[in-house]
């Protein structure tokens, strides 16, 4: 057989036998759908919430799911482990909500949340608008009594006479991506009485967070500031403040990450004693680090 006829003869059975392993070679597995439904595990060294402390600056477990239609619409459930309501009646202060009952319990904090989010101006930059409602589980919390109480003495103290912590807020949203750069404006409104406060309906939140990806190593450089206004306070006491964040973000991949930050607030304090205080009358938004640990399935 001569070099032409071999070298033809090759290439065909070469042909046929690359035809044969392409139609017996699996065809590529499809990536699965990516779940509408996540959920998160998070521990904490300390639960802060608007710059306060909920925990009494000790550790908290924190844990949620999400689920989010295509649509834009959400529904979500989060809860953490605090202590600050219990606190409130086991401490040493001398305003009215403090010392009426020892036996309050309260450790849990559950957040109802549902709400609509989607791009609506431009890619990387979603509108969210919704509606959150904060749940505690309460027992032993007393009635209010406002036959013996009047308005401002009402005012001076968060939890005054046993007001329901319960709160139900309305936000808008504002989210924004520019290169390494993205993070969100918001507006927090309150449609009850906030966390425990006397005719506080209508105090709300602005904040601004933003994040920056260094490329780096996984990090995120994290910044926050926002302000409580709390609606009604009395002339003695303000509970309106500013609270403010830095920190740094390490994503490990696989839903996995580690968090560390600054955290303080200006929460002001009234003849000396501030007016967010722990049973040890401690200012619950004093600056301190926060570290946790949090992952997303």
């Amino acid at each position: 057989m001569n070099t032409f006829k071999k070298t033809t003869l090759a290439l065909a059975i070469s042909a046929l036998a690359g035809g044969a392993m392409a139609q017996s070679a699996p065809a590529p597995t499809p990536e699965p759908e990516k779940s509408p439904i996540t959920a998160n595990v998070t521990v904490v060294n300390d639960y802060r919430y608007r710059g306060l402390t909920q925990s009494n600056f000790k550790p908290a477990i924190q844990g949620g799911f999400d689920y989010a239609h295509e649509s834009g619409f959400y529904i979500g459930n989060w809860n953490s482990s605090i202590s600050w309501i219990a606190d409130t009646y086991s401490g040493t202060s001398s305003t009215p909500a403090a010392n009426q009952n020892k036996q309050v319990s309260a450790p849990v904090e559950m957040d109802f949340y549902a709400g609509f989010k989607k791009e609506l101006i431009a890619p990387g930059f979603a509108s969210d608008i919704g509606v959150l409602q904060y749940y505690y589980p309460t027992a032993g919390l007393p009635g209010m009594k406002l036959r013996n109480a009047t308005t401002t003495t009402l005012g001076a103290a968060r939890q005054g006479a046993g007001v329901n912590p319960n709160t139900t807020e309305i936000y808008v949203a504002q989210n924004f991506t520019a290169g390494p750069v993205s993070g969100f404006l918001k507006f927090s409104y309150a449609l009850t009485d906030i966390f425990g406060f006397y005719n506080s309906k209508g105090s709300y939140y602005p904040d601004l967070t933003v994040n920056y990806d260094t490329g780096i190593w996984g990090l995120t450089l994290n910044g926050h500031i926002g302000y409580q206004y709390i609606s009604n306070n009395s002339s003695a006491y303000n509970f309106s403040y500013t609270d403010y964040k830095i920190g740094l973000t390490k994503d490990f991949g696989g839903g996995l990450s580690l968090a560390a930050s600054y955290i303080a607030t200006d929460a002001k304090t009234v003849s000396g004693n501030p007016v967010y205080a722990t049973p040890q009358n401690a200012n619950m938004g004093k600056g301190g680090a926060v570290v946790s640990l949090t992952k997303t399935f």
